[in-house]
């Protein structure tokens, strides 16, 4: 993206992930943990996330994550981020930077307007520190 990131999340392995496979497909389940920096908050993912990934029969995985941000908006107040992340893509195909959709949900005043009213994207890359997952706004109000 040419534009700067509205959040910048560095994923960290928290823990063995659970699989399970079936006739039908494969569940994987991942914990994690981490910690953001962006101009709009700082803080800590906590460590009860995980990301959801379905396979189906015809190989296409749907990611599903879910997480909760604590640290302080950009006024410097304490909040909390809920975060859903999705996305789709054929495993046989799948691009880095992959590319998913976000869901916000904070408790911070100074955010909510924000977060919960606009657009966003989300793209997530292996860099030399790890897994981040950016997000960046697509849409204004």
């Amino acid at each position: 993206m040419n534009q700067a990131p509205i959040l910048d999340i560095r994923i960290e392995a928290n823990g063995p992930a659970v699989q399970m496979k079936s006739e039908t497909g494969e569940v994987l389940m991942i914990p994690f943990k981490g910690s953001v920096d962006s101009r709009l908050f700082r803080g800590i993912v906590e460590p009860c996330g995980v990301d959801t990934q379905i396979v189906n029969a015809a190989n296409v995985r749907h990611m599903s994550a879910r997480y909760m941000l604590t640290g302080t908006d950009s006024a410097g107040n304490a909040c909390h981020i809920y975060i859903e992340n999705n996305g789709w893509f054929d495993d046989l195909h799948k691009s880095m930077p992959f590319h998913t959709v976000p869901t916000f949900i904070t408790d911070s005043p100074v955010l909510a307007p924000y977060l919960h009213r606009n657009q966003f994207v989300g793209e997530g890359a292996d860099e030399t520190d790890g897994l981040h997952i950016r997000f960046y706004e697509i849409a204004h109000e």
